[in-house]
């Protein structure tokens, strides 16, 4: 990646010879860019294993339907935006969903 002298941006190739977008420099020979200067892009994908992986936090909240303690809750904006958001609790051990209006 060559840069341009006078202003520092980054020079873009203008027709056969690379030149400033900024400033309007333009090179006086044609630049080469070795194959060690080019990026390459890696992807990688992660994988999820299971459908009942949770990255919510969890709270002590006592479950309505089995009185287990812990639960799982997020927050969502149901109504307009000057109004406080609701917040939903997943039980962790029978999945019952609840929800609480603030």
């Amino acid at each position: 990646m060559e840069f341009c002298p006078k202003c520092g941006a980054v020079l873009i190739q203008k027709r056969k010879k690379y030149g400033c977008a900024r400033c309007n420099y333009a090179a006086k020979e044609k630049i080469k860019i070795s194959t060690s200067e080019k990026i390459e892009r890696k992807e990688e994908v992660g994988i999820v294993l299971g459908k009942d992986m949770q990255i919510l936090p969890i709270v002590k909240e006592k479950c309505k339907k089995c009185g287990n303690e812990d639960a799982f809750f997020w927050t969502v904006q149901t109504r307009s935006g000057d109004e406080a958001e609701t917040k939903f609790f997943k039980c962790t051990k029978c999945e019952f969903t609840w929800r609480e209006y603030r």
